[in-house]
């Protein structure tokens, strides 16, 4: 199954995309408290449908879910940074404020001269976890989606916390479907492109993780309990801008995308941050709202 987030009734749902349709399955929060409900074929049965061009769509996820991201998960990422390879998963948060569907404008902040990408591959967990083992973490997962780890480097680099830099507005592409674990019997095994304009700029594989999905969950879950809709992103291959030389960023007026094979494609264009109207779309839009 493929599922989307899309705005009805001034709300977020999820949806399944039914060749050119999209069927209606329940607002987001209704969805993410009964999950398997939702995801067996009784739910699709009579259920509304509408057509996908018609819709508008949103973030696949709660507004309180808590995002949790993989630093320097790929050895080649973290030798390109200048990083050493770290011992434990090295996770930091995300709001999901931050967080925004496919075609949403991502503004570049005051002070920065650009943005830099970082294409992922990012889970949704789908089962209350605490202090859960890696196996039961993998097998509490919903499904997989592309994520675009947008990060504001000045600001990132400025101090030894990476907040900041990694929660500008709507800095959190995701999407633009979450496709079920049924349909990707291997996620170690998935193909990770990111294009700027075109030019491939990233390419990996999920093979070359350092931490499993299954890894991080558990090394989280000893602390903070996961809940479902909680995201997992897993961490980006080598090919970020700020280690070229020189440094290349994303500017008013590209696009990135960020491709995951048996996903999809996950496109997003840059702009200043004094197009107010484009601006101010986007942020409503990772709110959920019209």
């Amino acid at each position: 199954m493929r599922l989307v987030g899309l705005l009805n009734e001034n709300q977020t749902w999820i949806g399944a995309e039914q060749g050119d349709e999209v069927v209606l399955l329940a607002p987001v929060d209704d969805f993410y408290a009964d999950p398997e409900r939702w995801l067996a074929a009784d739910a699709l049965r009579g259920a509304e449908r509408r057509p996908a061009a018609a819709l508008e769509f949103r973030a696949p996820v709660r507004r309180d879910a808590k995002v949790f991201c993989a630093g320097l998960n790929y050895r080649a990422h973290a030798a390109e940074a200048d990083m050493a390879t770290p011992d434990f998963p090295d996770v930091f948060g995300r709001w999901a404020s931050t967080l925004v569907p496919s075609e949403t404008p991502v503004p570049v902040p005051v002070g920065e001269p650009g943005l830099d990408w970082e294409g992922e591959l990012a889970v949704i967990v789908g089962r209350e976890l605490r202090n859960a083992s890696p196996t039961e973490v993998e097998d509490a997962v919903i499904g997989f989606t592309c994520f675009n780890d947008i990060s504001a480097r000045t600001h990132q680099l400025n101090a030894s916390q990476w907040t900041v830099g990694k929660n500008a507005d709507a800095s959190g592409p995701i999407g633009p479907v979450v496709v079920t674990r049924d349909e990707i019997p291997d996620p170690y095994a998935l193909r990770i492109r990111t294009r700027l304009d075109g030019e491939t700029v990233q390419d990996g594989g999920t093979a070359q993780m350092i931490f499993n999905i299954g890894q991080i969950g558990a090394y989280v879950s000893e602390c903070v309990t996961l809940l479902p809709g909680d995201v997992i992103a897993t961490g980006t291959p080598e090919g970020i801008g700020a280690a070229r030389k020189p440094p290349v960023f994303m500017r008013p007026g590209q696009v990135v995308e960020v491709e995951i094979e048996r996903i999809g494609v996950l496109r997003n264009p840059i702009v200043a941050s004094n197009d107010r109207a484009r601006v101010a779309a986007a942020i409503l839009a990772a709110r959920g709202e019209e």
